[in-house]
C-alpha cells in the first residue's frame, strides 16, 4: 500500500474539524467576564462608594492596570495555542506590564497611608478573603481556556498553560476589583499578586495533564 492511500485510508473516518478563529474565542472569554461582572452586580457586593469612587486615582489605576494586564494575558493565552506561536515573548511583555503596574501604585497612595504599620495597610485576614475570592473567579475562567487549549496544537504547552493561567488569574481579579472595598495599593499588589500567582500555578499544573511532554 501506497503512502497516499494509507493516509487516505487511516483518515477517511475522522470527522472535519473546525477552524479555530481567535476573534470567536477572545470573544467568548470577554462574554464570561461580563457574565461573572453582571453576576457581581445582581448579588449586590459591588463595594458601596462605588459611585464616589469611580473617577478617584486608585481606582483609575486598579480599574485600568488589572484591565490592560487582562486585556494582553487573554490575547497572549489565545495565541500561544496556535502551534507556530513563541510565547515566551508574550509573557515577558506581560510581566513588563505588572511591574510598571506596580511602580505606578507609588502615584496614587493616598495621602498619609504610607504612615500606617505594614500590616494594618496588607491586613492578612482580609487580604486571605481576596485572593480567595480572585482565585474563584478565574475557575470559570480556567476551565474555558483548557477546553480551547485542548482543541488546538500548542507546542509549547508549558507556557501555553502558565499563560492561560495568568489571562484567568487577572480576569478573575479585574472582576473582583470592582468589590474590593480597600483603598490601598499596597494591598492590592500583595494580595491581587497572590490569587493570580495561585491561578497561574494551578493552571500550569492541571492544564498540561492532558498533553504528553
Amino acid at each position: 500500500m501506497s503512502n497516499e492511500a494509507l493516509i487516505f485510508d487511516l483518515s477517511s473516518d475522522l470527522p472535519p474539524v473546525r477552524r479555530r478563529s481567535m476573534v470567536r474565542e477572545g470573544a467568548l472569554l470577554f462574554a464570561l467576564c461580563g457574565a461573572e461582572l453582571a453576576l457581581v452586580l445582581a448579588l449586590g457586593v459591588m463595594r458601596p462608594d462605588i459611585n464616589h469612587m469611580i473617577g478617584s486615582p486608585y481606582l483609575v489605576w486598579r480599574v485600568g492596570s488589572l484591565g490592560l494586564l487582562a486585556m494582553t494575558a487573554c490575547v497572549l493565552a489565545v495565541r500561544s495555542f496556535s502551534p507556530t506561536a513563541r510565547p515566551r515573548r508574550g509573557l515577558m511583555l506581560a510581566c513588563a506590564l505588572a511591574a510598571a503596574a506596580i511602580g505606578a501604585a507609588a502615584f496614587v497612595t493616598p495621602a498619609g497611608m504610607s504612615d500606617h504599620r505594614l500590616l494594618g495597610r496588607i491586613d492578612p485576614a482580609s487580604g486571605v478573603v481576596c485572593a480567595t475570592s480572585i482565585f474563584v473567579l478565574s475557575l470559570p475562567i480556567v476551565a474555558l481556556l483548557g477546553a480551547m487549549m485542548r482543541k488546538a496544537a500548542p507546542t509549547q504547552p508549558r507556557l501555553s498553560a502558565l499563560a492561560a493561567g495568568l489571562a484567568a488569574g487577572t480576569c478573575g481579579a479585574s472582576v473582583f476589583a470592582f468589590c474590593c472595598p480597600f483603598n490601598d495599593p499596597l494591598y492590592v499588589v500583595v494580595w491581587y499578586s497572590i490569587g493570580c500567582a495561585a491561578v497561574a500555578g494551578v493552571a500550569r499544573w492541571r492544564l498540561l495533564r492532558r498533553f504528553r511532554l
